[in-house]
């Protein structure tokens, strides 16, 4: 699995992983978001999430955001 480097790994005002948000909020036929390649379920767990969580979403955003440029 493609993992993200960890300097292009971004951290909001507190200091913890920040979201990959994009504001372009819609979601494929398989609940997965248009703009951050993050499921619905992952969308949901963001805000109690542990960086080290954020990060594995993060590495499933990645392989995601290489697959659909193929």
């Amino acid at each position: 699995m493609s993992e993200i480097n960890p300097t292009e790994i971004q951290l909001d005002r507190l200091g913890r992983v920040a979201s990959p948000c994009v504001d372009i909020c819609a979601l494929d036929d398989g609940d997965i978001c248009l703009g951050c390649q993050r499921s619905i379920d992952e969308i949901c767990a963001w805000s109690t999430a542990s960086d080290a969580e954020r990060r594995q979403i993060l590495d499933r955003v990645a392989v995601r955001r290489e697959a659909r440029n193929d």
